[in-house]
């Protein structure tokens, strides 16, 4: 398995959550009219941006467990109804796909398995 694939699903799937937060709290389907404070949830993923973008290994690994909060609100809020729901399933989708490319960037890119030996 090649790192850099993981590298870029993590990338993609973080810059998509981001925008998916902002764009969903702040205009398309807000808690209340006129956008919430809930936009402010897409602030922890701004933290590990630029470590994921620069495929930092100790930052892919505690991503793994931030994308762990958004997989439980959307969850959670996969059964609102109209337009909150849709994108609760989106934020599950992507918030999956980082947890997984973030554990198997980490994984793949351990020092032990990088000998050629396996010693």
């Amino acid at each position: 398995m090649n790192p850099l694939h993981f590298q870029r699903a993590a990338s993609a799937s973080l810059l998509a959550l981001i925008v998916l937060c902002v764009l969903w709290e702040g205009w398309l389907a807000p808690i209340r009219p006129g956008g919430s404070w809930l936009t402010l949830k897409a602030l922890p993923l701004l933290a590990p941006l630029f470590g994921i973008l620069r495929g930092k290994r100790y930052t892919y690994q505690w991503t793994s467990m931030l994308s762990l909060l958004y997989v439980a609100e959307g969850v959670l809020r996969i059964g609102d109804p109209g337009l909150m729901g849709v994108f609760a399933a989106l934020e599950l989708a992507l918030s999956m796909v980082l947890f997984f490319a973030t554990m198997f960037y980490a994984r793949f890119t351990a020092p032990s398995r990088s000998r050629p030996d396996g010693e």
